[in-house]
């Protein structure tokens, strides 16, 4: 089994839940093909550089496996047939890093940004 990490984007018009429903979809589709999720992580709807399909926002979603190479392709045919799904990147890596990935850690520093207290106005 190798290790992959794959990260893709869904349109911007779908609902959170309905976005974390593709990671549960294509999830089903690696357990099946006899591949398992390591980790996912949902980054959330973030807007992109360019326009993909007339969309300027996207649900971003990271999906750290552990599958053969057949389950892969698998699930990225899958991907690229599923009408929901714009754009998918899948990486082979040596080892899964532990904890949370750059851009979650990216986005809780930014969240701490917001909850500090505002300058008092003169």
């Amino acid at each position: 089994m190798s290790l992959y990490e794959h990260v893709f984007i869904s349109r911007q018009d779908l609902s959170i839940p309905q976005a974390e429903s593709l990671i549960d979809h294509f999830s089903k589709v690696l357990t099946d093909n006899g591949g398992k999720i390591v980790n996912h992580e949902y980054w959330g709807l973030k807007t992109m550089a360019y326009k993909i399909n007339k969309n300027r926002k996207g649900h971003y979603v990271l999906l750290r496996t552990d599958s053969a190479p057949e389950a892969i392709l698998e699930m990225e045919r899958l991907m690229r047939l599923h009408e929901d799904v714009m754009r998918v990147m899948t990486i082979k890596v040596r080892s899964h890093e532990k904890g949370p990935s750059a851009v979650m850690i990216s986005k809780a520093r930014g969240e701490e940004r917001v909850a500090r207290k505002p300058r008092p106005e003169y």
